[in-house]
């Protein structure tokens, strides 16, 4: 007598039925996709054993129900993406979402490279010079009034150029006497240290820092022999082409300041009138 071939579950003969192996235990049709078959997120029903199950991050689709949401083409061995858990071709995802090009409107398909600069996105071959037409790929460029330019061109066509080493100036600069400067060209006359963000004078149309100005054509305190600037307001006094700082000008003998008062003078001191009466 020949052994008996039963369904795992519901213990039904299998002889001449289809059915399912599974882990070694047979299973008629019924019971195997009553227990293991996967739902179909579509039309919710069971994707039976014998049609093809297409599954994407724990979720399943019969392959007739694998299609675009919006435009209903089938998906099946074509690539796609998903927004809110809802599946679309590439054409409908990218007509959706996807950037558009600044310059030409159209759609940046997923997968091809693009440029964006302040928001705006645009297609490679889009994104050019307007001075010159072509691609600024990854290389710097300028914007200016909503337009982009590629160094050299912005260079020639807006920048100005420095007076002393005539080369163009791109970013920052500083302007004296109406002419425009580099920051690094722009340096004190005497010690060559750069101005720019620091208090400077000139004298014959050259600019100087205010220790090599002082050190260069200040006159000297004749008490201290240290420079006169005269300048940011500082407060000195003059007298028979002497001159003295405000805090130096005190009586030779009793040291008391004479600024303000009267004074007298013998040589080369000066005295207060009670230490002048004994001389």
């Amino acid at each position: 007598m020949a052994e008996r071939y039963d369904c795992h579950y519901c213990k039904e003969s299998l002889f001449g039925k289809k059915y399912v192996l599974r882990e070694d235990s047979p299973y008629c049709v019924k019971c195997y996709e009553s227990l293991y078959s996967n739902t179909c997120e579509e039309c919710k029903k069971p994707i039976g054993c014998t049609g093809r199950d297409l599954s994407y991050k724990d979720r399943h689709w019969h392959e007739d129900c694998f299609h675009c949401f919006t435009c209903s083409c089938s998906l099946v061995d074509k690539p796609f993406s998903t927004k809110d858990d809802q599946l679309l071709c590439t054409e409908c995802y990218s007509n959706e979402y996807s950037s558009k090009c600044y310059e030409c409107k159209k759609t940046i398909m997923p997968g091809s490279r693009k440029m964006e600069h302040r928001g705006n996105s645009w297609h490679e071959i889009c994104f050019t010079c307007k001075r010159c037409q072509l691609p600024i790929g990854t290389k710097n460029f300028i914007n200016k009034d909503n337009s982009n330019y590629c160094v050299p061109c912005y260079e020639k066509q807006f920048a100005q150029h420095c007076i002393q080493c005539k080369k163009p100036i791109t970013t920052g600069g500083v302007t004296y006497r109406d002419q425009p400067w580099h920051k690094d060209c722009f340096l004190c006359t005497g010690c060559k240290q750069q101005l720019s963000g620091q208090r400077f004078t000139s004298r014959d149309d050259f600019a100087y820092c205010l220790t090599c100005f002082c050190n260069l054509y200040a006159k000297k305190c004749v008490s201290c022999s240290n420079p006169i600037s005269g300048l940011g307001g500082s407060k000195y006094i003059s007298f028979e082409e002497r001159q003295w700082h405000n805090d130096c000008f005190n009586c030779t003998k009793c040291s008391m300041s004479l600024v303000g008062r009267g004074f007298l003078t013998t040589r080369d001191d000066i005295m207060c009138p009670e230490c002048g009466k004994d001389v």
